[in-house]
């Protein structure tokens, strides 16, 4: 991986910033889906203890989860990643199976993801600490690349055809 591809922890945290409004968005959403219904049928609050309580941390745990691996495994890019020209990849510059997301999952949650990102200022690749432990690489898109990674992976023999000028416009008479 050439110096020009790999991202700064800037653009890594902005990614994550984007991704944490999404997040929130969608944890409010699952609970209000069960809070609310909860509360009108039973005329009680929610639950703060006991195994209801320990059940839907569960299911929010499930949805945030989800959400990255969901994400990861199809396309390599999460939202965020996808406005900050990132896509995340194995070493050996693959997609990412279901395991690949769950290893890589682990350890951010295990190193805290933003702290696990402050050994990339060291890293001679700029890795960080839970790209190493997953064996994954974020790599930076240049501005022109739209093309998915599932088929770039599967064309990688292949001529790839030059990027085409998109134009919100079109032109002639059939507009």
């Amino acid at each position: 991986m050439n110096a020009a591809q790999v991202p700064g922890l800037l653009r890594r945290l902005a990614a994550m910033s984007y991704d944490l409004i999404l997040v929130f968005g969608l944890l409010l959403v699952g609970v209000a889906l069960v809070v609310l219904p909860y509360s009108a049928f039973s005329g009680q609050p929610f639950p703060r203890s006991g195994w209801m309580h320990h059940l839907f941390q569960l299911y929010l745990l499930s949805m945030l989860s989800g959400f990255y691996l969901y994400f990861w495994t199809h396309g390599g890019q999460t939202l965020g990643m996808r406005a900050w020209r990132l896509r995340l990849v194995r070493e050996d510059g693959q997609p990412l199976t279901w395991a690949d997301g769950s290893r890589r999952l682990f350890w951010a949650c295990l190193t805290l993801a933003p702290l696990g990102l402050l050994p990339m200022v060291w890293d001679a690749q700029g890795r960080g600490l839970y790209d190493r432990l997953s064996r994954t690489k974020m790599v930076l898109l240049s501005a022109t690349d739209t093309t998915p990674l599932a088929h770039r992976t599967q064309t990688a023999g292949a001529a790839a055809p030059p990027p085409t000028k998109r134009s919100c416009h079109r032109a002639g008479p059939d507009r």
